[in-house]
């Protein structure tokens, strides 16, 4: 019976750690690098926590109508190792984001680039290209 106890013990251990990873998503499978996006609009949310962060910007179509977009960043740790800190964006904040769409045709992207209202571009932690290149190149 002990046996059997630690047999579902040890199988429920190893189901928990594995959630995590279930929902981790492929880059491939949500996001088509071929339909490249440039974004500039005014940041209404960011969500700066794992596994990625997110970044809600109105932009401003062709017609003037305000576009609700949402752009995946990399994880906070891998962001702020790249130049980032938390307080980088804030809410209003005029940003202009290069990155692609996603596959099911939504205001979604993920993001490459990010020129943060001081000027300077960072780069997002896009899976499209594993990182900037090296200078130079």
């Amino acid at each position: 019976m002990r046996s059997i106890l630690a047999i579902v013990v040890a199988g429920a251990g190893l189901a928990i750690t594995a959630l995590p990873l279930a929902a981790h998503h492929s880059f491939a499978a949500e996001f088509d690098a071929t339909k490249k996006v440039s974004l500039q609009g005014t940041v209404t949310k960011l969500d700066w926590m794992n596994p990625h962060i997110w970044m809600y910007v109105d932009v401003k179509d062709d017609s003037g109508s305000v576009v609700h977009w949402q752009c995946e960043g990399a994880p906070p740790n891998t962001l702020t190792r790249n130049g980032w800190t938390r307080d980088a964006l804030k809410v209003g904040d005029q940003v202009t984001i290069q990155g692609v769409r996603s596959k099911d045709g939504t205001n979604t992207c993920n993001a490459r680039s990010v020129k943060l209202p001081s000027g300077k571009s960072v780069f997002a932690g896009s899976a499209e290209d594993q990182g900037p290149k090296p200078s130079g190149q």
